[in-house]
């Protein structure tokens, strides 16, 4: 993962890192714009569970996916994205029996 450069120098961020290089999930298109909160949980919980690169068992990766999405959004996610996305969390708990 690279580093910070030094003073006046282009910075890197570990996330944007990870956004481009991470092989875990294969995520579909656009998976994260989506308008209905069970689609997108659908979409993650397929996508965890075909991987074969994930580190850990396919509700956590779904779960922490989405999870980096919205912290790496931070203060720039709308309330109504937010709010679309934190439900998306709650259906994912569903799919995989953990409501």
């Amino acid at each position: 993962m690279p580093r910070a450069k030094a003073k006046g120098r282009q910075t890197r961020k570990w996330s944007g890192y990870v956004t481009k290089h991470s092989h875990a999930l294969a995520l579909e298109a656009s998976v994260f714009t989506g308008d209905d909160p069970k689609k997108i949980a659908a979409s993650l919980k397929r996508s965890a569970e075909a991987s074969t690169q994930r580190k850990s068992e396919p509700y956590r990766s779904a779960m922490s996916m989405l999870s980096f999405y919205i912290n790496r959004a931070g203060k720039a996610l709308p309330a109504s994205r937010k709010k679309v996305l934190e439900r998306a969390k709650d259906e994912l708990r569903k799919q995989f029996g953990r409501a």
